[in-house]
Parts: C-alpha cells; sequence; structure tokens
C-alpha cells in the first residue's frame, strides 16, 4: 500500500461483528484535528469492507456526516450497521469512536447508500459542465499565496491550486462573491478515485475565506452525492455560498474529473466565527 492516503484509510478485522480497527496518523491535521474529508474517506472503507463481500456495492453513491467531537492522532473503532441490503443499491451508517480518557467519544456518524457506480455511468440525460477556469499551470499553488494551512499537515499531502480570481483573499483582498474555483491532486502522485473525491469535496480551503471570514468554519452536517468513477488527472473543485446568517454558512461543492464528467458534489453547513486576519 505505497500511497499515504490508502494507508490512512486502511482498516484491519474486528473482534465484533460490523467492527473494524484504523489509525490515524498526524499527517493528514487541520488545525490540531484530523480532516474531516479524511474521516469521511475511513468511514466509507469501513463500509465498502462490510457492504462488498459479493462485489454488488463497491461504492459510496450518498454520504451524510455530523463530527460530534474532534478527532485526534491515534486507534480508532470503526463500528459499522447494514440498515438494508438491497439488490442495486444498500443502506448502513458508520460511527468513528476514539478512547479520551473516560470512554470512547464518537468523532463522526454517517449514514450512506452503496451501489455500483460503474453500472451507473449511463445513460446521461443531464449533466453540470464545468466552468472555464485558468488551468493548473496557470493558478496560484500552495507555495505561492496560500497560507490558510501554515501550521496543518494537510497541505503537504495535497497538491492544490486555485484562480488568480479567486486567490485574493490569501493576500488579503478577497473578492467578497463567496467562490472558489481550482484544482486538487495527491501530492504523490495518487490518481483519483471514489474515495478520493469524498475527501477532495472537503480538500478546498473555506469559501468564507473569499468573504473575508479568515475565522474558525467547523463543518456542523455534510452530504455529498458521488456521480462517478473519475478518470486519472486533476480533480477540478467549485466552491459556492450564498446564505451567511447568524453564525451558519452554507458550502456548496461540485467536483469534475480530467474528462469534464461531474464526478461529485456536497452541501454542508458551516458555522463561522468573524476574525480580521493578521
Amino acid at each position: 500500500m505505497g500511497f499515504e492516503f490508502d494507508r490512512e484509510i486502511a482498516v484491519r478485522p474486528g473482534v465484533q461483528p460490523g467492527e473494524r480497527y484504523a489509525v490515524l496518523s498526524d499527517q493528514w491535521r487541520i488545525g490540531n484535528g484530523v480532516h474531516g474529508g479524511v474521516l469521511m474517506a475511513l468511514g466509507a472503507a469501513g463500509l465498502a469492507a462490510e457492504l462488498d463481500g459479493d462485489g454488488a456495492h463497491p461504492d459510496p453513491i450518498a454520504f451524510s456526516a455530523v463530527f460530534p467531537t474532534p478527532s485526534v492522532p491515534g486507534e480508532v473503532i470503526v463500528r459499522t450497521e447494514v440498515l438494508r441490503a438491497g439488490v442495486s443499491l444498500s443502506q448502513a451508517q458508520v460511527r468513528l469512536l476514539q478512547s479520551d480518557g473516560d470512554g470512547l467519544a464518537e468523532r463522526m456518524r454517517a449514514v450512506a447508500l452503496f451501489g455500483d457506480l460503474g453500472k451507473r455511468a449511463e445513460p446521461v440525460l443531464r449533466s453540470a459542465s464545468p466552468p472555464l477556469i485558468a488551468s493548473p499551470d496557470e493558478c496560484v499553488g500552495s507555495d505561492g499565496a496560500i497560507d490558510f494551512l501554515a501550521h496543518s499537515t494537510l497541505l503537504d499531502r495535497m497538491d492544490i491550486r486555485l484562480t488568480q480570481e479567486t486567490a485574493g483573499w490569501a493576500q488579503g483582498t478577497p473578492s467578497g462573491n463567496g467562490r472558489l474555483d481550482g484544482w486538487v491532486r495527491f501530492a504523490d502522485g495518487r490518481e483519483p478515485d471514489v474515495l478520493a473525491v469524498l475527501w477532495a469535496l472537503d480538500a478546498m480551503p473555506p469559501v468564507a475565506f473569499d468573504l473575508g471570514l479568515y475565522g474558525w468554519t467547523p463543518t456542523l452536517e455534510f452530504s455529498a452525492h458521488l456521480r462517478a468513477h473519475p478518470s486519472p488527472g486533476w480533480l477540478q473543485v467549485e466552491l459556492r455560498t450564498e446564505t451567511v446568517v447568524g453564525g451558519l454558512m452554507e458550502e456548496d461543492a461540485r467536483i469534475w474529473d480530467s474528462t469534464g464528467r461531474l464526478v461529485g458534489q456536497s452541501r454542508q453547513l458551516c458555522g463561522w466565527r468573524l476574525r480580521q486576519r493578521g
């Protein structure tokens, strides 16, 4: 298992039925916690191990998660429960648990639909096309203006590029449009798959930064739809927000693969706290 992402989401059998174990490293942190996209991919990996015994349901198609407490590096219990095993789709839930000294703390809980995206590639009756943006080589890389993860190990795991038009916040001049456009891929060359798309839906800087809201924007609820197996290459990501009221905002994400096919979309509800960028 040569790629870092695969090692991070690897699960091993547990003692009890529906239970598996994993280890979160300190290499995917955002701030002091482990990145939420990695937690969702780990949960989906645990569900795939539970649901795909006959090869019929290998892929997450819908994944909705909440994060009761922040995750930390260390051992994780991955508990899965099959809610309904169907012919074309199965429903299940997964919980990630860690010891916190007083017992087991729940880090993430998700419900999901699993099926076979390979059997759902056609027909395409309607699908959103990607916006026309600059190529990755013409965008702002993480070795330039992007400093939002300066003290987080996550940045070293990915190659992220933002368009010049939507990267102004990193220099203290946000556009105020509530929009980010760019590209993402793994830094070690791992090609994208469905679990990588689930991770990438939460991998970009918070769209709140483009509104000049540089404080913490914790995810309160996250819902993703996976649409297709991605082709190799860069993933093009679009983030938008239109409603920021009462300390809450939505963040809508869409991802296209290198062929221009929509492969994932999500909406998350975030909290936000205003802090001037210093």
